[in-house]
């Protein structure tokens, strides 16, 4: 999900066959410092001049308290001569004790200055040295007022009354709960999880089961392994949970486990949802490549907030709701991120788009292949009636998130629903080789991905957009300039003189755009070249028939749309 749905006050936004009213994200959080309520801020020259190899974290949680307790012990590999080091951690945890290399410090040597801790090195650390930073603290996280849209913790209770806790960091970031490195271009190399709940409660989270240990009183504490998790995709979910779970053999030979935690009391609907996983995950598999986290699981836990794709324990929040298309989207998207999102992910907040404009557009793909033509298409027309065309895609600087998702200075829910048909365009232009080729390869960094030859990597738009030409043998960098790095959506203008068609794009400042367009002349296809941006057709007689790019393949202006998404808009402002 990544946020999803974010949209200007009162506007209504047609994502994946629903409609959802959403709200501006610009204000801030209260109880949070800037640099905490932020993410994706430029790593520190200290934090820069490390490898973050492992993080071991140990958290217990206290339900009628709505506080925790946390010891992270960070291990680093030193690349360049360091006197300090950095983390983040939000002010509300205050740091009990500190120790580095075991050894513990004074509290005048560190501090938190609004949510940046510094530690001063009792001795500096030379290029191949490692350091352990040992941090014991506690306090009463940051409470999510409307998860997943607003970062932290949901406590929440079931209906019978048991806890039901979850947390939601990705916009706000790793810092509201543990200490880390709050930037996207972070995956640890290791991630141990130690999780302390009361009697009676379960705490799935990311990557695998290493054991559970019962406590004298009845506390259980539950060890997870996670590999080069993302620092957003960390997440503690606690409840009453029962589990579904089955081992499956992927199309690739290797076997994968499915889990899904529910509520008790919801055996037959959480049935019918977890018999979408396996066929689901065939899908994902066939169209772009291997599950990449195969040897963790494939995990999904049902959560008290609408969804987030936590490597391998996606929430799932969507209550059930039954779909005339028979699919769960919201299950669908989340899942999507595992390989747009968690596999690969973006660089910079400013390339989101890749997460969300590919894991958007996997659904009417889906759709298709599972349902048929009909409802893929029915997904994209509603879908279409949502872009915005305010902000660009992708400015080509860095942005942190709240920039993307703020739909006051950003694209926001265009990065979904535009990015879903900017790369519809893209695969009719380029064809389906080259389109999936370029897409691989960008997920996985190779052409020939296969299970135990490939790890999470970073991705960018201008690489994506190099692969995009080396695939398809075409500078098609055009393409992108008009599509990501304008607001405004290529217009065609058409004039009709007797039995002559003249088409020809209007584009923002002039930028080329030789778009060709495939027309239905009296019931006859034709492509039609527009390598200068226009192009004159000679039809058969003055009265043909014409109906042009009748696929819908090709994102562009539209009057009527806009027209009925500003009708929209003011009918909501008076309401």
């Amino acid at each position: 999900m990544s946020r999803a749905w974010i949209a200007p006050v009162a506007a209504v936004v047609l994502i994946g066959g629903g409609l959802y009213a959403l709200k501006d994200r610009g204000a801030k959080h209260g109880g949070l410092s800037e640099r905490t309520e932020g993410t994706g801020a430029p790593l520190t020259r200290e934090q820069q001049s490390v490898d973050f190899t492992k993080a071991d974290l140990s958290f217990e949680v206290f339900p009628n308290r709505k506080s925790i307790n946390g010891h992270a012990v960070l291990n680093f590999a030193v690349k360049q001569p360091i006197q300090r080091i950095q983390f983040d951690l939000d002010e509300n945890l205050p740091i009990r004790a500190l120790a580095v290399d075991g050894a513990p410090l004074s509290s005048r040597e560190w501090r938190n200055a609004g949510g940046l801790v510094t530690v001063d090195l009792p001795v500096a650390k030379q290029a191949g040295d490692k350091l352990q930073l040992t941090v014991d603290y506690a306090g009463k996280p940051h409470v999510a007022k409307k998860a997943p849209w607003d970062g932290g913790f949901v406590w929440s209770r079931t209906k019978d009354g048991q806890p039901w806790i979850a947390t939601a960091v990705q916009g706000e970031g790793c810092d509201l709960f543990w200490p880390c490195f709050d930037n996207s271009l972070v995956e640890i190399g290791q991630v141990d999880l130690h999780i302390t709940v009361p009697k009676g409660l379960v705490a799935p989270a990311n990557g695998k089961l290493v054991g559970v240990r019962e406590h004298s009183d009845g506390r259980r504490t539950y060890d997870w392994r996670t590999i080069k998790p993302n620092n957003y995709a960390i997440s503690l979910n606690i409840g009453p949970y029962k589990q579904l779970t089955q081992q499956h053999r992927s199309r690739f030979g290797n076997m994968v486990e499915i889990d899904y935690w529910y509520l008790p009391g919801e055996d037959d609907k959480a049935k019918k949802l977890f018999a979408e996983f396996a066929p689901t995950l065939d899908f994902f598999e066939r169209a772009i490549g291997p599950y990449a986290f195969a040897n963790e699981k494939l995990g999904v836990v049902e959560t008290p907030h609408l969804g987030m794709e936590h490597q391998t324990i996606n929430a799932y929040g969507n209550a059930y709701k039954p779909a005339p298309e028979g699919y769960d989207w919201l299950f669908n998207h989340e899942f999507a991120h595992e390989w747009f999102g968690n596999q690969l992910t973006n660089r910079d907040w400013d390339d989101m788009w890749l997460h969300e404009g590919f894991g958007s557009y996997m659904q009417p793909l889906y759709l298709q292949s599972m349902v048929g033509d009909l409802a893929a298409k029915n997904w994209l027309f509603k879908n279409r009636q949502g872009i915005q065309n305010k902000f660009p895609i992708v400015s080509g600087k860095h942005r942190l998130e709240h920039e993307v998702y703020d739909p006051a200075t950003g694209p926001a829910n265009d990065i979904y629903s535009k990015g879903a048909w900017i790369l519809r365009t893209l695969r009719w232009l380029t064809g389906d080789e080259p389109f999936f080729r370029a897409t691989r390869r960008l997920v996985y960094g190779r052409p020939d991905p296969a299970p135990g030859n490939f790890q999470p990597r970073f991705g960018s738009t201008n690489e994506y957009v190099a692969l995009v030409n080396q695939e398809s043998g075409r500078n098609l960098t055009w393409f992108f300039n008009a599509y990501l790095r304008h607001a405004r959506l290529p217009k065609l203008v058409e004039h009709r003189q007797g039995n002559v068609l003249h088409l020809q794009w209007q584009t923002p400042k002039g930028i080329p755009f030789p778009m060709p367009l495939d027309l239905e002349v009296d019931g006859k296809r034709v492509r039609v070249p527009m390598d200068r941006g226009r192009a004159t057709v000679q039809l058969p007689a003055a009265d043909s028939l014409v109906t042009i790019d009748p696929d819908d393949f090709v994102l562009r202006q539209n009057d009527a749309i806009d027209a009925y998404r500003d009708w929209n808009a003011a009918k909501a402002k008076t309401s």
